[in-house]
């Protein structure tokens, strides 16, 4: 028995909170979380949180924009309500897939590129230095039409020469540098310059000269860093989640943050339900679950694959197909595909396929978060899997029941004892031993 403590659930996954406080032997906490016919969620703690320590676990499936608010409301109300410490459990941290889009090596991403014609490069495929023969991209030159213009038009104060004007079809330029000088017309300046002043930034003349060359990187919000701010400020003292996407994300924080590892799980599996698990591969279906696949590898003493993933056009005008390689060799062997999060399955149904073209004669996909959305359910199905292996940090029952190869891990063992630990004070290093 625990004391002093409450643990309340969020609507994302109830049944998650009910198994944790079977394992501690404590009631669910008693709160009301509701919607207004609005849309507004509404939140009352019904039992005393005063100088207690306060545990919400609230999960980021299903509907994560409404799930987040409702956590958010529940963490202040909580401290509205004088908790001592209020601790947010994320099993699923929401948004936690894009925390540095802007910063990574591929920048933003690209606009959508307008048609240019093949014997043309665009920016992304001239090098810096062009060799002997090869065209350049288009650039600004001494033939261009706006230098052209710009090259007969000079600004002034009041004092030097006066800025390009048009009077109905010509455009009129002084020919020295005086205002008194004479002037003569240019045909067709207008259709380009037209009636403006220098803080006329809306003229459709000017800016079309000025239209960004396709593949400009757009500016992408920090979606991650947001969801991180909200929660410190909506009072949380204590976040806990499983398995990050990024693990980088932990430094968004200025609170405490235990990012916890559901690879003890998968090890287990691994040894109790696949024969001969060491003549197995284990696999990584992309560069960026590397380290997390070899961490298992190494640990169980078996081989380790790579699927590398190549996705970058000859001309940015062509499709953006990812192309897969594998390297190392599957033939003849048991692939075991490790990766943390699956939403619409797409990486670990390709990665089958290939993995059996390469001659590979099961394989199987253990993966930490299912969230499994959209036709995820039917590509797995209808795909060269074998079993799928996720965790029930999300909702499981739907679907398990549509889908006979899911089998589904238990995590509430893992957040009972992080929870007991951080309750009296203990430490969770050995939680994160799964070596």
């Amino acid at each position: 028995m625990v004391r002093n403590i409450v643990i309340l659930s969020g609507n994302s996954h109830p049944s998650l909170t009910e198994a944790v406080c079977n394992m501690l032997g404590i009631p669910n906490g008693n709160r009301i979380l509701s919607k207004f016919s609005v849309g507004e969620t509404r939140c009352e703690i019904k039992d005393s949180v005063r100088g207690k320590d306060v545990f919400i676990i609230q999960s980021g499936g299903g509907s994560i924009n409404d799930h987040l608010i409702e956590l958010c409301i529940m963490i202040s109300a909580c401290k509205t309500g004088s908790a001592k410490r209020v601790t947010a459990v994320l099993p699923l941290f929401p948004y936690s897939r894009q925390p540095d889009l802007p910063y990574n090596k591929i920048g933003a991403p690209l606009s959508k590129p307008t048609e240019a014609s093949k014997d043309k490069y665009t920016f992304e495929s001239v090098p810096a230095t062009p060799g002997p023969g090869v065209v350049k991209s288009a650039s600004f030159s001494k033939e261009t039409d706006l230098t052209r213009a710009m090259s007969k038009t000079s600004l002034t104060n009041g004092t030097g020469s006066a800025l390009a004007r048009t009077n109905g079809g010509e455009g009129y330029f002084h020919s020295d540098g005086n205002a008194a000088g004479d002037m003569y017309p240019v045909q067709g300046l207008h259709s380009r310059v037209g009636s403006y002043t220098t803080h006329d930034y809306e003229n459709p003349g000017l800016l079309s000269t000025f239209q960004a060359k396709p593949g400009y990187k757009r500016w992408v919000a920090q979606a991650g860093t947001l969801v991180a701010d909200l929660l410190t400020c909506a009072g949380a003292d204590h976040v806990v989640a499983l398995d990050l996407h990024d693990p980088q994300y932990q430094g968004f924080f200025d609170i405490p943050m235990d990012n916890l590892y559901g690879r003890p799980l998968l090890k287990r599996y691994i040894q109790q339900n696949i024969p001969d698990y060491k003549e197995a591969v284990i696999v990584s279906p992309d560069a960026g679950g590397t380290k997390r696949a070899t961490a298992i590898a190494d640990s169980l003493g078996m081989e380790f694959a790579l699927i590398h993933k190549e996705r970058r056009p000859p001309r940015i005008t062509d499709r953006q197909n990812a192309t897969m390689m594998l390297v190392g060799n599957v033939a003849n062997r048991v692939c075991i595909l490790i990766d943390d999060l699956a939403d619409t399955a797409n990486t670990i149904t390709r990665a089958a396929k290939l993995l059996r073209k390469e001659g590979a004669v099961a394989v199987y996909a253990l993966l930490t978060h299912g969230v499994l959305s959209g036709d995820a359910i039917a590509r797995i199905n209808a795909s060269a899997l074998d079993k799928v292996v996720v965790t029930n940090s999300v909702p499981q029952d739907e679907h398990k029941r549509l889908c006979p190869k899911l089998d589904v891990l238990d995590v509430a063992p893992i957040f009972a004892e992080a929870i007991r630990r951080i309750h009296h004070g203990e430490s969770i290093s050995v939680l994160f031993q799964y070596a």
